[in-house]
């Protein structure tokens, strides 16, 4: 695993989601050419699932870009990795992106389902994108409120799935630089799996706090940043 620092640029998918800033078919492709040039390590081209519009954009992408990796965004349903897959599959560095909530709140109110399911699921459907994908990144929703001893676990079976990438977002703003940092030490000092792969940190701008919380998860140990052109997104 290389020691430097990777973007992972998501302002075609994140990016988009921000009042004003949608995009057509070529503007993405435009958009993605741009990113290429940058010289971003990683182009999250789209949710596909998510409409025929965003499907046919993130495939687009993925067709054209050649020097990059594109990602693709997933739920941890089966479902929405083979769309990602085949939206992607013809990428020269193909990731899929799969993500599903890991707070208490959210596994409650929003997907209905225990500790144990999400665990069961994060299983199967990162061994799932794994089988089809060498590069796979797994996101715990919320992993900013989720309980520490339950988001290790979560991240150990990812890993042990096969999970090159784990992604801990700030989902809902809610982080300071302190307590972000201090997740990401725990993650590691907890799970020793993840000297093999890359962590990953999400934030968001509620509190103004987004380029400050990236920065201490950088400090933390953290070699891949989710970010956007101007820090634009859904917040």
């Amino acid at each position: 695993m290389e020691k430097r620092l990777h973007i992972f640029d998501t302002t075609l998918r994140d990016g988009e989601q921000s009042p004003g800033c949608s995009m057509n078919l070529e503007e993405k492709v435009r958009m993605a050419r741009k990113l290429e040039e940058l010289g971003v390590d990683v182009i999250e081209a789209g949710f596909p699932v998510a409409s025929q519009g965003d499907f046919e954009a993130v495939r687009s992408v993925a067709r054209t870009i050649r020097q990059r990796s594109v990602a693709a965004l997933a739920r941890a349903l089966r479902s929405d990795i083979d769309r990602a897959w085949e939206a992607i599959r013809d990428a020269v560095q193909p990731r899929i992106h799969v993500f599903i909530a890991t707070s208490d709140i959210h596994m409650k109110h929003k997907l209905n389902k225990t500790r144990s399911q999400v665990l069961a699921d994060t299983l199967d459907t990162v061994r799932y994108a794994r089988s089809l994908c060498s590069d796979v990144e797994f996101s715990c929703e919320d992993a900013s409120r989720s309980d520490l001893v339950f988001l290790s676990e979560v991240i150990r079976t990812a890993i042990g799935a096969g999970a090159t990438v784990i992604n801990l977002p700030d989902t809902v703003g809610y982080a300071t630089p302190a307590g972000y940092g201090a997740m990401f030490r725990a993650v590691r000092n907890a799970v020793p799996e993840t000297a093999g792969i890359i962590l990953s940190a999400h934030c968001h701008n509620d509190l103004g706090l987004a380029v400050a919380n990236s920065l201490a998860a950088i400090e933390s140990g953290v070699l891949q940043v989710e970010c956007t052109i101007n820090g634009i997104g859904e917040r």
